[in-house]
């Protein structure tokens, strides 16, 4: 499957996944019991990696011996997604794009895309077609040609350079 909206899917069959699990779980007594402090030694250094929804998360924490944080170190599911949105992007714009004018059309899918790999963004700007979003088109000199902007209201307002 090469369909970045494909990962919509997967997620959609996790989802069920986990919620048939977490009803089997509701009822082991290893969870619900009443033992459920960690007791040991604490350490001044911990690594973890947790797979969310938009991938995989990593944690890497130095704390001193009262607990505070010195160091924290967060690699986030969208640096792993970086190279994959950004070629699914250049597919929207060979499809949308004509290298003159840029459109709605254009502005909305690739809206879509990059929430394709990182919902978190609906959930950051609350209402879908709402997330703030810029695009720039330029030529071979680097000057500006046209600029689309999807503001958090949803207008959009065009700038020709």
């Amino acid at each position: 499957m090469h369909s970045s909206l494909a990962f919509h899917w997967a997620r959609l069959i996790e989802l069920l996944y986990c919620a048939e699990s977490i009803q089997q779980l509701l009822h082991d007594p290893d969870i619900s019991g009443t033992d459920l402090l960690n007791k040991g030694e604490m350490h001044n250094c911990g690594i973890g990696v947790i797979e969310a929804p938009r991938g995989t998360l990593f944690h890497h924490y130095e704390i001193d011996d009262d607990g505070v944080v010195n160091k924290a170190n967060l690699i986030v599911s969208t640096t792993n997604n970086n190279q994959a949105m950004n070629e699914s992007i250049r597919q929207v714009a060979s499809n949308y794009l004509d290298g003159n004018k840029l459109t709605e059309p254009l502005l909305n899918q690739i809206e879509v895309t990059i929430r394709a790999y990182d919902p978190c963004l609906s959930c950051a700007t609350h209402a879908m077609g709402k997330m703030p979003l810029e695009i720039s088109l330029v030529d071979e000199n680097n000057e500006l040609v046209d600029r689309l902007e999807k503001r958090p209201s949803g207008e959009i307002q065009r700038t020709i350079g």
